[in-house]
């Protein structure tokens, strides 16, 4: 994980989404979407495992139905998996949802900041995303982290430490 006040490591990667509030026109007419372009906006980034699974559909719902209020807090939320962007799309269709979806199929990003780990479930280990999210600031610099999140409640606790600007 990025220690707090570290620089975000910045990337550039396909996504979709974004379209449910204000002020989120961050992907690029080729379908790109680069981190250091939503400054001076501060950024709720939150990885998950994949899509259309329970605690990921449900969380991109808590996000989607706070997005407006993280928009007048002066925030953007990205979602970060390694699953293509056909099946964010997919995603975003299926549940109607506001928030961007970047894909990270090759994995850099995740290992950029620490989320691709080993895993356990059922006695066997594998490797996957680790659920986190990463508060960036409008610098660029990370301002909290929830490691290994657990998904009810965590968007309105997001939420609450955008408000008070940390």
């Amino acid at each position: 994980m990025i220690e707090l006040g570290k620089k975000a490591p910045d990337f550039t990667l396909p996504a979709t989404g974004g379209g449910a509030f204000e002020g989120a026109k961050l992907i690029t007419p080729e379908g790109n979407l680069t981190l250091s372009q939503a400054r001076p906006k501060a950024v709720v980034l939150y990885f998950y495992p994949k899509d259309n699974t329970p605690g990921c559909t449900t969380e991109a719902l808590d996000f989607t139905h706070l997005a407006d209020e993280f928009a007048s807090a002066g925030a953007v939320v990205i979602g970060v998996s390694k699953d293509s962007l056909k099946k964010h799309e997919n995603f975003c269709a299926k549940h109607d949802l506001g928030i961007y979806l970047a894909s990270d199929d090759a994995g850099e990003t995740c290992e950029n900041y620490g989320v691709w780990a080993e895993k356990s479930m059922y006695g066997k280990t594998f490797w996957g995303i680790v659920r986190a999210t990463y508060l960036i600031d409008g610098t660029g610099c990370v301002a909290r982290v929830w490691p290994k999140v657990k998904v009810k409640g965590h968007a309105a606790e997001v939420l609450e430490a955008v408000r008070a600007g940390t």
